[in-house]
């Protein structure tokens, strides 16, 4: 300030009004900086200016350069509480994201041969208990074997069309064949075994089909139980080892299934139900006339019933086997899947060596990086959220 003047109406905001008041300051001089005047001493004379300067004196406590950092710290501490919830969001939104990309990144491999192997059968479990789910209709999948059996097998049994089969050529042709020269004495006993044999032996191909519809839905829902299982993304060779062993898991339960199924046939086949024809109304003239040539004796009337008792008898077996044919596919696929599905895999993983072990756990080294940089910066976060979470309680 020159000689004879004052700041006063500034320092007061009578001249110009600020959003916070005007504080006056003492700088060092020229001189003083000459004569190697230090701060504290600059400081000391400011404070003494103020107080003993008679236009400043009514204004020394607000006054000076200390009075200054005073005030410019505390305007700080209220603008760095003011940004603190908007840092905290941002803090709190970042961390749920890197969490979240973690996530979906996998756990890192473990470094021993124990920590794989439970990291291999960890992820096995978690596939399994996906593809259980399907099956027990927790998830969508598993509602198609029912319908192959509430729409297919009666289908399929339906365009069997045994009476064709049990046409009146065809059961003249068996019945006269079936005792050879010696004609039968009361009934054609062979004849209808025959005649039954080969109209059953037809429900082969509908019992086949539908234990490999089965078997293509399960294997469907491997596939689908593998894209969901999350951590095998994380390992290719894992991923592709547990659909092969799943897949020929499957193949194993399908031919058991397809022996055991085509036993029911068989046995049908093999052994019919005496109790059936024991009903039957007993004719005498049933055997026809033995005087006539064998190719003759038998008139249309009697052929027709032969086929008539023949179809009934089947059409019976048939019905049975439509409930049974269900209940051995169920027991040998679709029970054992849930039960087995894994367990070849299991055993020979119990075997592996380390080496064999990493190898089915081939993570990708870009996203082994990615991991280990997301997980830097998270624990930085976290470590910032606590240290403003302490200044905010600590206030």
């Amino acid at each position: 300030m020159d000689q004879g003047t004052n700041a006063v109406d500034i320092l007061e905001g009578r001249s110009y009004r600020l959003q916070y008041p005007w504080v006056g300051v003492v700088n060092r001089s020229q001189a003083d900086i000459n004569k190697s005047v230090d701060m504290i001493a600059a400081r000391r004379k400011e404070r003494e200016y103020f107080a003993s300067s008679p236009e400043y004196k009514h204004l020394a406590n607000r006054m000076g350069s200390e009075h200054l950092g005073k005030m410019l710290s505390k305007h700080l501490e209220n603008v760095i509480k003011s940004r603190i919830p908007g840092l905290q969001s941002l803090i709190n939104k970042t961390i749920i994201e890197l969490e979240t990309e973690l996530n979906r990144l996998g756990k890192p491999i473990a470094v021993d041969t124990g920590g794989k192997l439970y990291t291999v059968m960890e992820i096995c479990r978690v596939f399994d208990g996906i593809f259980k789910e399907h099956l027990d209709g927790t998830r969508p999948g598993g509602d198609k074997i029912y319908s192959v059996f509430d729409n297919q097998l009666p289908s399929a049994l339906k365009r069997l069309q045994f009476d064709k089969q049990l046409s009146m050529e065809n059961v003249r042709k068996l019945i006269t064949e079936a005792d050879g020269y010696q004609p039968h004495l009361i009934a054609p006993e062979q004849g209808y075994r025959r005649l039954i044999e080969s109209s059953l032996v037809t429900t082969r191909g509908p019992a086949e089909a539908v234990v490999d519809a089965v078997h293509a839905l399960l294997k469907e829902l491997v596939h689908k139980s593998i894209s969901e299982t999350m951590e095998l993304k994380q390992y290719p060779t894992l991923r592709v080892e547990v659909t092969n062993a799943a897949c020929e898991s499957l193949e194993r339960m399908r031919e058991e299934s397809k022996r055991a199924t085509l036993q029911l046939v068989d046995m049908e086949c093999g052994y019919l139900t005496v109790e059936f024809f024991r009903k039957l109304p007993q004719d005498i003239e049933k055997g026809g006339n033995p005087t006539h040539s064998i190719f003759d004796r038998y008139n249309d009337s009697y052929l027709r019933r032969v086929g008539s008792i023949v179809l009934s008898y089947v059409n019976m077996v048939v019905a049975t086997l439509r409930n049974s044919i269900p209940k051995s596919i169920v027991y040998c696929q679709v029970r054992e899947a849930k039960r087995s599905l894994l367990d070849h895999f299991f055993t020979e993983l119990g075997a592996k060596e380390g080496k064999q072990l990493s190898s089915l756990l081939d993570e990708d080294p870009a996203v082994m990086q990615r991991r280990t940089n997301l997980a830097k910066r998270l624990e930085l976060y976290r470590s910032a959220q606590a240290e403003i979470e302490a200044v905010v309680w600590s206030k």
